[in-house]
């Protein structure tokens, strides 16, 4: 009966909730790793620190997924022609690309599902 509709039908039970505890540990600790990498040393000064326009938010976001998308195509395109470049950072890039699309896409369905609220609204 545990395994039709039961806990152990889903992932595989307690093994697969200590696989994805896991393996969430293992994405908050990258997290941690890219917000020390991307913070700006006590040394140097801070930018301006004028407010973000949403569309120049939104732009920049873009261009980064855009661009993470072209590396993963590079380094691709590098690995079929036979260049010496490792397959892990190959399907690394892939996956940060991969990643980076899905995220944009579901921003983009949330933004249409907001629009169309806000249209639907009475005046």
């Amino acid at each position: 009966m545990s395994g039709v509709g039961g806990v152990g039908a889903v992932g595989g039970g307690a093994m697969g909730i200590d696989r994805v505890m896991q393996l969430r540990s293992q994405i908050l600790e990258r997290n941690a790793a890219l917000t020390r990498a991307n913070q700006v040393p006590a040394g140097v000064p801070a930018a301006e620190s004028k407010p973000a326009s949403f569309a120049a938010t939104l732009e920049d976001a873009l261009k980064s997924v855009n661009q993470s998308q072209q590396q993963a195509g590079d380094l691709s395109a590098a690995y079929e022609r036979g260049e010496t470049v490792d397959i892990a950072k190959v399907m690394l890039a892939r996956q940060q690309a991969s990643v980076g699309f899905e995220a944009t896409l579901q921003v983009r369905n949330k933004l249409l599902s907001a629009y169309k609220d806000i249209m639907s609204m009475p005046v």
